[in-house]
């Protein structure tokens, strides 16, 4: 397990090399999201395709600084045509509505589940 610079967000194991899971922690700096958005570069170059989960457990927001990373827009903007599956537990009823509405507009099928539901997040992406 890798943790980002500030510790707010830890990288999960994750039963094979092209899913990708991430942990939120906390508030999401702008090193954090630099540090998951190499993460996310190196394994899209690496694999092509591949499947992402977040795992918000204590998400607290993110910077100002995070939301507009040059760098992190750049991988963002790449992932589409490299995420088949993008799964987010935990996450606020904001973040669900959007995250619903990229899954019909994108060419990425996206879930989110409740926290409580993390064991079947895993199963739907084993």
């Amino acid at each position: 397990m890798n943790a980002a610079p500030d510790g707010s967000v830890i990288q999960r194991d994750a039963p094979r090399a092209d899913l990708i899971a991430f942990e939120i922690k906390d508030k999401i700096t702008k090193p954090d999201i630099e540090w998951m958005s190499s993460i996310t570069d190196e394994a899209m170059k690496a694999h092509g395709k591949i499947d992402m989960l977040l795992i918000m457990s204590n998400y607290e927001g993110s910077d100002l600084g995070a939301r507009f990373d040059g760098y992190a827009s750049t991988v963002m903007a790449r992932s589409v045509a490299h995420i088949r599956k993008y799964v987010v537990v935990g996450a606020p009823t904001f973040a669900r509505a959007m995250i619903k509405l990229s899954g019909a507009v994108m060419p990425v099928e996206t879930k989110t589940f409740d926290l409580s539901e993390e064991a079947a997040a895993w199963a739907y992406l084993a």
